[in-house]
């Protein structure tokens, strides 16, 4: 593979934190699932998050990151979004959705583990109950009947929040390359999940339902979950962005009043 192929996947890999950070979604009772207007999608998000004035946040870094979130910022335009808009235009929806929720189906394993954790029993035990319900009647995962049926929803939990669930201090704040926004906690959480997800091969030796056996799969996986998740997501980002007096604090005290919301739920 020429070593432009590589960088390409390698940008591509890590570009996830740039627009496909966790929001909350409503679900839907079909597979293709309608998208609101990108008005409609920033007044929600400013309604859910007091983004007016900016919170007391511990950031040392505060010259680095606006300089990491103007690069990623280009990067999304210039590289993501130009991918991500002809891959909708070549796949419907509707498979687009799917693909969606056949990661998520296999990413099962983390969200189990750590309401687990939080002593979630019934996250943890619903959770469980999706994984067959989807394994079984959704074609391995392709279809939620368990959500549109049964209204077993999903039960986001990383470790990160379990870090913050026994009491971690986020730490200061961070811009990562291609990742965007973070902290010092959710970074060190960051690596539990990535060693718990069966879509890389990190610790492939020591756990068996590991997907890929290399690097270049676990990236070549990565970059068509990334651009897929992307073309379902086009055009809010750019109504963030275009109604941001301050692109880089209104990201910042946003992420940092998301977090800790999802860890007090």
């Amino acid at each position: 593979m020429k070593p432009q192929i590589i960088s390409l996947f390698l940008i591509l890999f890590v570009l996830s934190g740039c627009a496909t950070k966790k929001t909350p979604q409503s679900q839907h009772p079909s597979i293709v699932q309608t998208t609101s207007s990108s008005d409609d999608i920033f007044d929600e998000f400013e309604d859910e998050f007091d983004t007016s004035s900016s919170a007391q946040i511990f950031d040392p870094l505060e010259g680095y990151n606006r300089l990491m979130t103007q690069f990623n910022d280009k990067v999304y335009t210039f590289a993501l979004e130009p991918i991500a808009q002809g891959y909708a235009k070549t796949l419907p929806e509707g498979l687009r959705v799917s693909i969606r929720n056949f990661g998520d189906h296999l990413k099962t394993p983390i969200r189990i583990t750590n309401n687990l954790l939080q002593f979630k029993f019934k996250n943890s035990l619903q959770e469980t109950g999706r994984f067959a319900v989807n394994t079984i009647f959704g074609l391995g995962g392709f279809f939620d009947p368990a959500s549109t049926d049964l209204g077993w929803h999903k039960h986001d939990e990383d470790f990160g929040q379990t870090l913050g669930f026994y009491g971690f201090k986020e730490g200061f704040h961070v811009v990562l390359p291609f990742l965007g926004p973070s902290n010092l906690r959710d970074i060190i959480g960051l690596g539990g999940d990535t060693f718990m997800s069966p879509l890389t091969n990190l610790g492939h030796q020591h756990v068996a339902y590991k997907i890929p056996n290399n690097t270049l799969e676990s990236v070549g996986i990565k970059t068509m979950e990334v651009v897929n998740d992307t073309s379902l997501k086009l055009g809010q980002y750019e109504s963030i962005k275009r109604d941001a007096l301050d692109l880089y604090p209104f990201l910042r005290d946003a992420y940092t009043q998301y977090r800790n919301q999802q860890i007090k739920e």
